[in-house]
């Protein structure tokens, strides 16, 4: 069973900056790709940006050029540095690992963190 357990979240003013971790853990031998979804309120589940093994990226146009997603294949882990917040990034930050090849070479994909709550105060 693959866990991904997400930290890094808060409050923090328009302007400002925080990072997300999160770690996937269990018995996994490769994972294809890694990325971060959010939820406001009201609001559907949206992709914020991802990243394959391979480190290839991409992003929702409303974050280009303030995120960066990275990720520590060894540690199975992947980051979401995100910079210059504004109020409308507010929301659950859910990170998803697709594409995990166990180590008895099982395959499984679309795993879910609990999510993490980013606050921007204005």
């Amino acid at each position: 069973q693959v866990q991904l357990v997400e930290s890094g979240g808060g409050l923090v003013q328009t302007g400002g900056s925080l990072r997300l971790s999160c770690a996937a853990s269990g018995s996994i031998f490769r994972i294809g790709a890694m990325g971060w979804y959010r939820q406001a309120p009201g609001k559907q589940r949206e992709s914020v940006a991802a990243i394959t093994s391979g480190g290839s990226t991409n992003y929702a146009d409303s974050v280009k050029g303030r995120f960066t997603i990275s990720r520590a294949n060894a540690k199975n882990t992947v980051y979401l540095q995100m910079n210059s917040l504004k109020p409308e990034d507010a929301g659950v930050y859910y990170c998803n690992a697709v594409g995990v090849v166990s180590t008895d070479n099982r395959y499984g994909n679309d795993y879910w963190g609990q999510g993490t709550q980013v606050t921007v105060s204005s």
